[in-house]
């Protein structure tokens, strides 16, 4: 079909997840897609980083700042809510109010439990106005909405480790030295963890030589405790076998480069737990807390389909390292595991990403729904 018009609307709750997902979102689907989008942002100032000017301007995305008592014209083919995100009511009842309204999509967060493939394209009618959202979960199976990938990302990430100019480019856009040939990779995305003294101290205590990225966020109060000096851009931090680089903040397309880089992934969220998907490189994830520990409900349905295939005793030497570093486990010895088993975890990471890469895309999926919708 010719260019057709797509809202999506973003609230901005904490960190930079929600936006960093709708933002690869509305991307992609102008990119390959043919769709006009309008990203509408509630928080747009504090997220400028990410999105970035010089990549606004080519992405063929407009992005706006929108405020509930300021709605924009409705005149979109397809509305997305990221992430249940309450729309303005006075956009909602001028939807309702067109001749044919819109597709209504609800973007949910991902989850691997088996309850999204019954509840994914699930209808809900509005109570009062002619209108139907549908709910869209993302997921790691066909029956579900799929993962963010865009098309030939995997041969992209392959050029990329073959192209030691590109690589060159990258440390010198983070700021830092390229790390020595014969070190470990590690690249550390989290949120505060009180596991995480324990575990520098044994990367700086180890046998093997660790290098050990650290994007700017929140986990800096926790490395800068540890070590008992504030951590500064351009300057890295020698622990006996551990060499912390603190990396300044990048756009998308370079923390990904960063990923594709090292040799395990630390990270947390949403958006950066995706990406880490598509390195093919073991990953240690830090789900967001949630009350009640309703996180590790959904921890445990990511690992109970990440292990597939895996030996038994690899599979639980995941498990143990993912728990501890989410529940304040035994990290020391998790890691020890961890280290023993990298090699087979290497290949099996590399299978996951493959089997994950044949299955339809959450942007390809979602156009197909809302072409399908529209006819």
């Amino acid at each position: 079909m010719s260019a057709w018009r797509w809202d999506i609307f973003c609230t901005v709750i904490d960190n930079y997840g929600d936006i960093g997902v709708c933002w690869r979102l509305a991307r992609q689907l102008a990119s390959e897609h043919d769709a006009d989008v309008r990203l509408w942002v509630d928080d747009l100032a504090s997220h400028s980083r990410l999105l970035g000017d010089g990549d606004v301007s080519a992405s063929g995305v407009a992005v706006h700042h929108w405020r509930q008592e300021a709605a924009p014209d409705a005149s979109a083919d397809v509305v997305v809510a990221g992430f249940g995100c309450r729309l303005p009511e006075s956009y909602v009842a001028a939807m309702a109010a067109r001749p044919r309204a819109p597709v209504w999509i609800n973007l949910e967060y991902l989850s691997a439990e088996a309850w999204v493939e019954g509840c994914h394209l699930l209808p809900s009618p509005h109570p009062r106005l002619p209108l139907t959202e549908h709910f869209y979960y993302p997921g790691f199976t066909q029956q579900t909405g799929g993962l963010l990938r865009e098309a030939r990302l995997i041969e992209a990430r392959d050029a990329f480790r073959r192209d030691s100019a590109a690589q060159a480019a990258l440390w010198q856009c983070l700021g830092v030295d390229a790390p020595s040939p014969d070190s470990l990779r590690i690249s550390l995305f989290a949120y505060e963890n009180p596991a995480l003294p324990d575990l520098l101290q044994a990367w700086a205590e180890g046998g093997n030589e660790i290098w050990c990225g650290v994007p700017e966020g929140r986990v800096w109060k926790s490395v800068e405790a540890w070590l008992g000096a504030p951590l500064s851009l351009g300057r890295s931090e020698s622990r006996g076998r551990l060499v912390l680089a603190p990396l300044r903040f990048v756009d998308q397309a370079r923390y990904d480069q960063l990923l594709w880089s090292c040799d395990v992934n630390f990270v947390r969220g949403e958006d950066s737990f995706v990406r880490a998907q598509w390195a093919g490189r073991p990953l240690v994830w830090h789900i967001y807390p949630q009350d009640e520990a309703a996180h590790l409900v959904k921890l445990e349905a990511f690992l109970a389909r990440q292990v597939a295939g895996l030996a038994e005793r690899d599979a639980e030497v995941l498990r143990r390292m993912q728990h501890a570093w989410n529940t304040g486990g035994a990290i020391v010895s998790a890691w020890a595991d961890f280290m023993e088993a990298l090699p087979r975890l290497r290949e099996h990471a590399e299978a996951w990403c493959r089997d994950l890469s044949a299955q339809r895309d959450l942007a390809a999926g979602l156009a197909q729904f809302a072409k399908i919708k529209l006819k």
